[in-house]
C-alpha cells in the first residue's frame, strides 16, 4: 500500500478507453449488451448537479464492469432505463459512497440486489482518508485528480476533462474493492462489512419534514409569529420558483436574504429592493415575486409556532443541568465505546452511531443488563455486530455510572 503523502509523485490514472457519452437508442442498446456480457461486479456511480439545480438526478450514470468496458450514460436522453436494470441483475455493484448515489438512481429505475460500499469499506479498515481519491492512491498507488467534483453536470456537451473524471471513478473501483475485501478477510470484518453494506442498501429515505421552510439558515435570529410568517412566505415563493426552473434555491437568492428580510420586513417593495442584505441573483429580477411573498407573510392569518415540537435530545452539554443521571451515563458509556473501536481498528461513530448512545443514555433500559441494553440498541437500528460488541460495555458503563452517585452515600454513612 501507498503513503497518501506520496500522491503528488505518483502516476496518474488515465482511462482505458477514449471516453464516449452514451445518447441515443442504438448506443443504448449496445451498452446493455455489453455489460450483460461482461462477468462480476459492476462499479457504478452517478453525477448530480447539486448546488446548481433543483433536482437531485442523476446527469451522468457510469458504470464498469470486466469483459465489458466502460460505459458513461447520460440518463436525460432516456425514460427509466429498464434494459440495463435486467442486464445488471444479480451482479453485485460497487460504489463509493453508496448512500449518496442510490437514490437518484432508483428514480431511474436502478435497484441493486447487493453492493460493496468502497468508501465504508475504507472506513471499517480505519484509514485515515476515505475520499476515493485517497483511497485510490493507498491502495492502487496512482494518483486520481477529483477536481470536477462540484461541477455542474448539467452542462451540454459535458467537457472531456469532465468524462475523464467520470470514467476514472469507476474504472478504478472494482481494483480497489478487490484490495478492500482482501484487507478486511484479513482483520476479520468481512460479516461487519457484508452487514454495513446490505444496511446502506436497504435504508429508507427520510421523510420529508414537515414544515421544510424551518430548515432556513439562521431562522433562529427571526423573532415573533409575524416575522416567522414572512419567512415561511418568502421561502415557499423561492422553492416553488426554484421548482419551475430546476435551479438551486440558493444560487436564486441565499438564505441569509429571506432571513434578513423576515427579520426586519420591509415596508414597500422599493425598500425591499434596495436593501442590501437581500441579494443574489434573482434577487432584483424576481422583485415582484418577493415582494408578494412578503405580503403574503404580512397579511397571513395562520401565524406559525415560535416554537414545535421535536424528539432531538438536548445537546450534551446541557445534560448535566436538564439530566445529571444521562450526562454521567454518557460520560462512562463514551471512552467504553472509544476503546473497543479502537480495539477494532475503526471510528467509533462506525461502531456504533453518537445518536445511539445519546438516546440510549438518555432513556435507558429499566434494568443495564446487556440483555436489554441489546434490545435497546436494536430499537435504535443498531447492526448485530454492533450490538454484540458493544451491548455489554455500555452495559457496564451505565452500572459504573450508577455507583459513582451510590459510592458517596455509603460513604458518608
Amino acid at each position: 500500500m501507498t503513503d497518501p503523502a506520496e500522491g503528488a509523485s505518483l502516476p496518474h490514472a488515465t482511462p482505458a478507453q477514449p471516453v464516449v457519452v452514451v445518447a441515443d437508442p442504438d448506443g443504448y442498446r449496445d451498452a446493455v449488451h455489453r455489460i450483460a456480457a461482461g462477468t462480476g461486479p459492476i462499479a457504478v456511480d452517478a453525477e448530480r448537479a447539486s448546488g446548481f439545480r433543483y433536482s437531485q438526478r442523476a446527469y451522468l450514470i457510469q458504470l464498469f464492469r470486466r469483459g465489458s468496458g466502460t460505459v458513461l450514460l447520460d440518463p436525460t436522453a432516456f425514460g427509466e432505463l429498464g434494459e440495463l436494470a435486467d442486464a445488471m441483475l444479480g451482479a453485485e455493484w460497487v460504489l463509493h459512497a453508496a448512500s449518496q448515489d442510490l437514490p437518484c438512481l432508483l428514480e431511474v429505475g436502478l435497484v441493486p440486489e447487493r453492493i460493496f460500499d468502497t468508501e465504508l469499506g475504507a472506513r471499517l479498515l480505519g484509514f485515515e482518508r476515505v475520499g476515493l481519491g485517497a483511497v485510490v492512491e493507498k491502495l492502487l498507488g496512482l494518483h486520481l485528480a477529483k477536481e470536477h467534483s462540484a461541477a455542474d453536470w448539467s452542462t451540454r456537451p459535458l467537457p472531456t476533462p469532465w468524462l475523464v473524471y467520470a470514467a476514472l471513478d469507476v474504472e478504478l473501483l472494482l481494483d480497489v474493492r478487490d484490495a478492500e475485501e482482501r484487507l478486511l478477510v484479513e482483520s476479520g470484518k468481512t460479516a461487519i462489512a457484508e452487514q454495513e453494506f446490505e444496511s446502506v442498501r436497504t435504508r429508507e429515505a427520510k421523510p420529508a419534514p414537515a414544515e421544510p421552510w424551518r430548515r432556513l439558515s439562521g431562522l433562529h435570529t427571526v423573532r415573533g409569529p409575524r416575522n416567522l410568517a414572512v419567512a415561511r412566505a418568502l421561502w415557499q415563493a423561492r422553492d416553488a420558483y426554484a421548482r419551475q426552473i430546476d435551479a438551486a434555491p440558493g444560487r436564486l437568492v441565499p438564505d441569509a436574504s429571506l432571513v434578513a428580510a423576515a427579520r426586519t420586513p420591509p415596508a414597500s417593495k422599493r425598500e425591499l429592493a434596495g436593501m442590501r442584505a437581500f441579494n443574489g441573483r434573482a434577487s432584483r429580477s424576481e422583485i415582484d415575486r418577493w415582494w408578494s411573498a412578503v405580503e403574503t407573510g404580512l397579511a397571513a392569518e395562520d401565524l406559525p409556532a415560535t416554537r414545535v415540537p421535536s424528539d432531538a435530545l438536548p445537546p450534551p452539554r446541557a445534560w448535566s443541568d436538564r439530566n445529571p443521571e444521562a450526562d454521567r451515563r454518557l460520560k462512562a458509556a463514551r471512552p467504553a465505546i472509544a476503546a473497543v473501536a479502537e480495539t477494532m481498528s475503526l471510528p467509533a461513530e462506525n461502531l456504533l452511531t453518537p445518536d445511539s448512545l445519546r438516546r440510549i443514555a438518555w432513556e435507558p433500559p429499566q434494568q443495564p443488563t446487556a440483555e436489554a441494553v441489546a434490545a435497546a440498541l436494536a430499537e435504535h437500528g443498531a447492526r448485530p455486530w454492533q450490538i454484540v460488541a458493544t451491548a455489554q460495555v455500555i452495559a457496564d458503563a451505565f452500572v459504573e455510572a450508577a455507583q459513582e452517585v451510590v459510592d458517596p452515600v455509603e460513604s458518608a454513612s
